[in-house]
């Protein structure tokens, strides 16, 4: 499958395309609003093909798929765009801004014959398929799940993750990562009660606290920060034991990766071999665009997830719980 990179991010030059490079697709073009540098991108990392604009790069023919790293707030259009050129969307959590436009474009995709998938690469690390299948089949039923990702944004940086204008704050950059875990163990909640705090007065969330209760009795406690150290777990309570990921998320792909549970009055630890969870989440894409398969983060999980964060931000706003239907 050839890929088609909208824009030179971060993420994309580090970790998606060398983990396209690394499987048996291809990179085979990238583009930015700036030609230099899509061509300097493109020269680093072994793109043949380098475009001044993303319209150039959708024009392109012997494309098959895109991946789209751009600011939060640009996601939608630009999927959009893809679908009307017939190209399948892997592209960066959040998929958009709220559950509505979330639902709005696999609706768009739906109808443009495309496959879309969010890129929630955690999901396609053995080490949370295995804790997803412990808690499924092995343990008890979960009582509260406790689950945080936080690091240091620099100080007077001037970055998209605290650019309102483009969906940015700690909730839409991490603090998603950590309402997807409840949900992966626990499901949609019935209801929301969280705080967010703007300690940079930058029109973003930069801390967040929430609480997300089940009308099962059980609950879940989720966080984010742009300004405490990097933190990246989360922790399972079973009525029989319990299992906890540290780190959990962006888990170094050259360092082993440790999953711990207890039950039965026995502590386990299984260890995971170094892991590229982008390589596997690309292949994991073409797969499903090849088989016509549904991704494994599917429409009905990138709702959900975003369903809650609409509601982590409405109560924040109204300062009381928010039910969801």
């Amino acid at each position: 499958m050839k890929f088609g990179i909208l824009g030179t991010a971060g993420i994309g030059v580090k970790s998606v395309i060398p983990a396209v490079q690394a499987s048996e697709h291809e990179a085979a073009a990238i583009a930015s609003r700036d030609e230099a540098r899509a061509s300097a991108v493109a020269d680093e990392l072994g793109i043949p093909t380098a475009y001044g604009s993303y319209e150039a790069l959708l024009a392109d023919d012997s494309l098959d798929a895109v991946y789209i790293p751009l600011p939060n707030g640009l996601h939608a259009d630009w999927v959009r765009a893809a679908a009307d050129r017939g190209l399948h969307v892997l592209c960066e959590k959040p998929l958009t801004a709220s559950a509505d436009e979330t639902a709005a474009v696999f609706d768009y995709c739906e109808d443009a014959g495309v496959t879309l998938m969010e890129a929630f690469m955690y999901r396609f690390h053995p080490l949370t398929e295995r804790a997803a299948e412990l808690v499924a089949s092995e343990l008890g039923a979960v009582v509260s799940v406790t689950s945080n990702f936080s690091f240091r944004l620099p100080e007077g940086a001037d970055d998209i993750r605290i650019d309102p204008d483009l969906a940015g704050g700690s909730v839409m950059d991490v603090g998603c990562y950590a309402v997807s875990a409840a949900r992966l163990f626990l499901g949609t909640p019935d209801r929301v009660y969280a705080t967010t705090t703007d300690t940079r007065d930058c029109g973003v969330d930069t801390r967040m606290s929430g609480v997300l209760e089940y009308d099962s009795g059980a609950t879940a406690r989720v966080e984010s920060s742009f300004d405490t150290p990097e933190t990246q777990y989360y922790r399972v309570q079973t009525t029989d034991g319990w299992l906890e990921a540290n780190p959990a998320f962006n888990v170094d792909p050259t360092a082993a990766a440790e999953l711990t549970y207890a039950t039965d009055g026995r502590v386990v630890t299984e260890t995971f071999d170094p892991t590229d969870s982008y390589r596997r989440e690309v292949e994991a894409f073409a797969r499903a665009v090849e088989t016509g398969e549904t991704p494994r983060v599917d429409r009905e999980e990138s709702v959900s997830v975003m369903r809650t964060i609409d509601a982590i931000y409405e109560s924040a706003e109204t300062g009381a719980a928010v039910e969801l239907d």
